[in-house]
């Protein structure tokens, strides 16, 4: 049995073309594996660390090979916490927005509390950084008001080109793309696109 972690980071919900699409391809990913666990990550629910105080100062601790007072061990077991949550999966699934041409500020502080040293990369001066979540599939699912694919609009692209750079980043090989756009158009031709990356999700659910 496998576990299958998706991270939710639209706020709109019903009116999220990323979560429609991502929640197609978890009813087809249901069917085709019905013995594995599905958790859902909703960053708009989950409590995640703040970065600051006795946690960033436990992060130079460890960076500099040094033991924790209490009080940074407090606060730097909650960041394992999280990073242990995501490292138990075996397959991912994130549905995002395009927010200012880049990320949501909740999967961007997800993110932050996520890449660190000792937990998802390592740094060796002989081999410099190496990611340590291997092995493992993950399935990206874009939606963009605007259409960012073409050769013209893809420097303004800091959505898909940024989470494609960490997660490679910290160790994934492996990353399926669904890309949504433009959901800004008129309604006939969002409804076309919405239903092409349906059929592409249930597709790659299928067979994940």
């Amino acid at each position: 049995m496998a576990k299958l972690l998706y991270i939710e980071s639209s706020p709109r919900k019903a009116r999220s073309k990323s979560i429609q699409v991502a929640n197609a391809f978890l009813d087809t990913y249901r069917t085709a594996n019905p013995d594995d666990e599905i958790v859902i990550l909703d960053l708009w629910e989950k409590s995640l660390p703040e970065f600051d105080g006795y946690t960033i100062d436990a992060k130079y601790q460890v960076l500099h090979g040094q033991s924790f007072s209490e009080e940074q061990q407090v606060a730097w077991q909650a960041v394992v916490d999280v990073c242990d949550e995501f490292k138990s999966a075996d397959k991912y699934v994130i549905s995002l927005p395009m927010w200012n041409f880049g990320i949501p500020y909740k999967l961007k502080h997800y993110i932050d509390v996520l890449a660190q040293p000792g937990q998802t990369f390592s740094f060796s001066p002989d081999t410099g950084y190496s990611g340590l979540v291997t092995g493992k599939p993950m399935v990206t699912i874009y939606a963009r008001g605007g259409a960012y694919s073409s050769e013209q609009a893809t420097g303004m692209d800091f959505q898909k080109s940024y989470l494609n750079f960490l997660l490679g980043f910290i160790g994934f090989s492996e990353i399926h793309e669904i890309v949504i756009e433009p959901t800004l158009a008129a309604e006939a031709d969002v409804t076309s696109t919405v239903n092409r990356a349906i059929e592409s999700a249930r597709s790659l659910a299928a067979k994940l």
